[in-house]
């Protein structure tokens, strides 16, 4: 006998109901129209295939990330995460460096920054240069008002 998840196709059943029930694709994100729906500004920078920098915000559980995912897949970027709550500068020189190094074989990389917030004012300076550059198309989620949390520069990027 086979549960309503195995009837439509959605495995592992061992897996956090979260994960057994997140969008694949982005036709399947729920919500948000304005911007993902047909004529959508981020739909139409991933009909084009180029992404740009953006920030994500809102509250815990709403689907930044597996959104910032989505992005990547449909566009064919190179997904690439790191978390401002644990990570530090040598894990962004690392993040920096793989993705130069992807920009160098034709290949473009989404870094997915989850709680950008928490990164004081220069840490957020660290990025400028690499999104300035193209080495890195930079995601970022946030819970917090990004107007208050994040620097001018960032925020104009």
């Amino acid at each position: 006998m086979t549960d309503l998840f195995e009837a439509s196709g959605i495995h592992p059943p061992d897996a956090p109901l979260a994960d057994r029930l997140r969008p694949r694709t982005l036709e399947e994100v729920v919500g948000q129209d304005h911007l993902l729906g047909a004529g959508g500004p981020i739909r139409r920078m991933v009909e084009a295939g180029r992404l740009g920098s953006m920030i994500l915000w809102g509250p815990p559980g709403t689907g930044k990330t597996t959104i910032a995912r989505l992005l990547a897949q449909a566009a064919g970027y190179q997904f690439q995460q790191i978390s401002a709550v644990f990570s530090g500068v040598a894990d962004l020189k690392k993040a920096y460096e793989a993705a130069r190094m992807r920009r160098a074989a034709g290949q473009s990389t989404l870094l997915f920054v989850d709680e950008i917030h928490r990164f004081n004012r220069a840490q957020q300076d660290g990025f400028l240069p690499f999104v300035e550059e193209g080495i890195v198309t930079l995601v970022g989620a946030t819970t917090e008002n990004p107007s208050f949390e994040l620097n001018g520069a960032l925020l104009s990027r």
